[in-house]
């Protein structure tokens, strides 16, 4: 039977082993490898609709995979202006003068990507931003993704005029006279203010999110972990594989909240491996605590304003009762935790589960910011996912110590920031990823952060060279890793026969650029199933 793709004149790199195959061609049929030979054999292998690609030399490898991210919930997040770049409050007023001279009238204005270092020694409050947003409705996320801050207009039509208790750590921050500061914490408080603000039609959404996805093939992307099933999601992801235009195969885990009761709980295992040919629900995901830089963290000692001294979840014993009950009906969980507290009561949890039901299920800890030695020497015990974002320590702290992170954990905590290379040679299976939209998707600048751990900015010194991945470790955790995690270790992440034709071209050895050089190397063609799902001009 012809194969659907063949790829000539190419550098078949294998991150199983980091060595470069001794072949140059590859076919695929079915969605399956099913050849690597020499160009001769391939091209024998090709009929009259087999894509035939002269590959000139480059280097084809796994298919990247993002252990973390948002493509549904992300899209529609960074519909407003992007804040991202903005270094100090004058240039975050400039961004936001110029989007409401562009804004029609009583129209919302949504902000994206605002960091807390940008405010300086300001609170981080709309009053701080001045009268750009004077009587417009405004609602600006920060860049954890776990906050936002309302303008007093937006404030005014949620009804929020003062604190309210919630039953999950969440807060609407307010000054000495019970006045909100437009600061909102955590996802109850913040949905009081976007459950009044416009939300995108459902064609907007499935267009946005079309969009970004190819933007994602384009820069090398195969496939992503889900970190979300919220509104829409799993619609938009049906009806973009319906119209044949999803382009990357994505592994979904729908969150579980506090609060959720048994039945709650039983319609998640209900909903595991529901979905389509590329994307497919498997697993849940849950918080244990929210974010450092607002204090929402959960630390085994207050930081250094005397605030993340609290779980997320009010009562953590509740917490570990549904880790048992997905285990036992032997559903992975991936538990956002970024304080060492959070971090030991999820690995608690886990060891519980595991020795009550006795199963292997493969569970995962996202983010694992600061955590302590004894803390690293249990994920590998316990077969618990380190999956982690380099990119976050990268852009977002600092070597000095003088960023907003930093300051808040003080000087032992913050020197122990983003374990990557102590968790890896702890034993510990890690998973890179980027959190988009939270740091960026390219995965070239998530592996490059990895091994440098310098910001974008390449003249800045880097924080914590000791924890810098090898060029090969980076490779694995965004190739053999998110495949192990996901259980497809013997279909996936490789090169190999019988495995997925999901593949990443590369024009050069990703494992002999230099640091520095990996994040601008050129993706010449992304395949996803055997389908070409991105070819740059060049091919």
């Amino acid at each position: 039977m012809p194969a659907d793709l063949v790829l000539l004149s190419a550098r078949l790199l294998d991150p199983g082993t980091g060595a470069l195959l001794a072949h140059t061609a590859l076919a695929a049929e079915g969605g399956r490898i099913t050849l690597l030979g020499d160009d001769r054999e391939a091209r024998a292998l090709a009929g009259p609709a087999t894509t035939v690609i002269d590959l000139k030399g480059a280097v084809v490898t796994a298919g990247l995979t993002d252990g973390h991210l948002h493509p549904v919930s992300g899209a529609e997040r960074t519909m407003g202006v992007d804040l991202s770049g903005c270094r100090d409050l004058a240039a975050v007023r400039a961004a936001l003068a110029d989007a409401v001279a562009r804004l029609a009238p009583d129209a919302w204005l949504r902000g994206w990507g605002l960091d807390p270092n940008a405010f300086g020694g300001a609170p981080v409050a709309a009053a701080s931003l001045g009268p750009v947003l004077d009587g417009v409705p405004a609602l600006i996320d920060l860049f954890d993704g776990h906050s936002l801050l309302a303008s007093p207009r937006a404030l005014e039509l949620a009804g929020i005029d003062g604190p309210r208790r919630f039953e999950q750590a969440a807060e609407i921050v307010c000054d000495a006279d019970d006045r909100p500061t437009g600061l909102l914490l955590e996802d109850a408080a913040c949905e009081l203010a976007e459950a009044v603000a416009p939300r995108p039609t459902e064609d907007e959404l499935r267009a946005r999110t079309g969009e970004v996805l190819h933007a994602m093939a384009a820069a090398g992307l195969t496939g992503g972990h889900a970190m979300d099933a919220s509104g829409t999601t799993l619609a938009t992801l049906a009806a973009l594989e319906d119209e044949d235009a999803l382009p990357l195969r994505l592994r979904v885990a729908p969150w579980c909240q506090p609060g959720a009761d048994a039945e709650a709980v039983a319609d998640l295992v209900r909903l595991q491996g529901t979905g389509g040919r590329l994307w497919r629900v498997a697993g849940v995901k849950l918080f244990m605590d929210g974010t450092i830089d607002n204090g929402t963290a959960w630390l085994e000692r207050p930081d250094c304003h005397g605030e993340s001294t609290h779980a997320f979840w009010p009562d953590p014993a509740r917490f570990t009762e549904v880790i048992a009950e997905l285990h036992a009906a032997g559903v992975p969980t991936a538990t956002h935790a970024i304080g060492d507290a959070a971090v030991r009561h999820v690995l608690d949890s886990v060891e519980k589960a595991r020795a009550a039901h006795g199963r292997s299920v493969r569970h995962r800890i996202e983010h694992i910011e600061t955590v302590p030695d004894d803390t690293v020497r249990r994920f590998a015990a316990l077969g618990v996912v380190a999956s982690m974002q380099p990119t976050h320590c990268c852009e977002f702290t600092r070597a000095d110590h003088t960023d907003n992170w930093s300051r808040r954990l003080g000087e032992e905590r913050a020197s122990r920031a983003f374990r990557c290379r102590d968790l890896w040679e702890a034993g510990a299976r890690l998973v890179l990823g980027s959190d988009w939209p939270i740091a960026p998707y390219p995965p070239l600048g998530v592996m490059a952060g990895a091994r440098h751990r310098r910001p974008s900015d390449l003249s800045l010194p880097p924080h914590g060279p000791g924890q810098a991945l090898t060029p090969l470790q980076a490779l694995q955790g965004m190739t053999v890793n998110p495949a192990w995690t996901a259980g497809g270790e013997q279909h996936a992440g490789r090169v190999a026969i019988g495995h997925r034709a999901d593949l990443t071209v590369l024009a050069d050895d990703p494992l002999k650029v230099a640091d520095a050089d990996l994040a601008a190397l050129p993706v010449l063609l992304t395949v996803v199933g055997g389908r070409v799902v991105h070819r740059a001009a060049e091919l």
